[in-house]
């Protein structure tokens, strides 16, 4: 993804929103059976009037009108901004979710921090990918192309015999809030080869989730490839996922040097 990603390519086109005319308790009540919001937009038709924040209710008398508590002080961002520019205002303004706005001022979309980190990630991980390929290439002298898509967890081979159980929970974060970088995997004559998303994968499987998206480095079929990592897997006898153990952040290698060295200073 380049530096230019625009708002457009990341916004949220469904948008919830609130009338000026709704009350207190109704805005309230939405908030609390909703899916995550802290704030709704507040329209009238298609134009924005303001933004009303969980915040903006909290002293505020039930059967008080959105529009006499909402701030109309407001912050907005254009479709064709670039992501960048949109994180710096949300970075500088506090304010976590931008109401993306057209020409004519009409609501087309909302662009939140999560939806600035997703852009991100979504322009590192590539880089990853790229490096890993041309290095098989150069190292094997093989061709190597790259696909995105979905893999079965069931169907990987890990290459990394055990995670940490400290990092799973982040990676559960991720994973429930959209987060989560795509996994690399080699396929090597169809044998599907997790080259990096441990974690995520351990995290996704405690989740009871079955795929993940991925991007597929796919080796040349007539390679015929034996890869250093994949050798490590059979000698470790990793077959799928289950085979990877979860380590106690307490037995972590760091923390038993550390420990090692305490005891021996005594």
């Amino acid at each position: 993804m380049a530096d230019n990603a625009t708002v457009e390519e990341y916004m949220t086109r469904d948008v919830a929103t609130v009338s000026p005319d709704d009350s207190v308790a109704e805005v309230s009540r939405r908030i609390v059976e909703s899916d995550g919001h802290t704030g709704f937009p507040v329209t009238d038709g298609r134009q924005v009037e303001g933004f009303i924040s969980a915040r903006d209710l909290l002293l505020a008398d039930d059967d008080a009108l959105v529009f006499t508590v909402m701030s109309d002080d407001l912050v907005v961002a254009h479709p064709e901004m670039k992501v960048n520019d949109a994180a710096r205002v949300i970075l500088r303004s506090g304010i976590q979710k931008l109401p993306v706005v057209d020409d004519a001022g009409n609501l087309v979309g909302i662009i939140s921090n999560t939806d600035v980190i997703r852009s991100q990630i979504e322009r590192a991980t590539p880089k990853k990918v790229d490096k890993l390929l041309h290095t098989l290439e150069e190292i094997h002298d093989i061709d190597a192309a790259e696909e995105r898509r979905r893999v079965e967890l069931a169907d990987l081979t890990p290459t990394q015999a055990r995670v940490y159980a400290d990092e799973l929970q982040g990676r559960s974060y991720e994973l429930e809030h959209g987060l989560a970088e795509p996994l690399v995997v080699i396929d090597n004559d169809g044998t599907l080869l997790l080259a990096d998303g441990h974690h995520r994968v351990m995290a996704a499987n405690r989740l009871d989730i079955e795929e993940m998206d991925a991007y597929v480095i796919v080796i040349d079929a007539g390679a015929e490839l034996e890869l250093g990592m994949q050798r490590t897997a059979e000698k470790e006898g990793l077959e799928t996922i289950d085979d990877i153990s979860v380590v106690d952040y307490a037995r972590h290698p760091l923390i038993e040097t550390t420990e090692r060295l305490q005891e021996e200073d005594r």
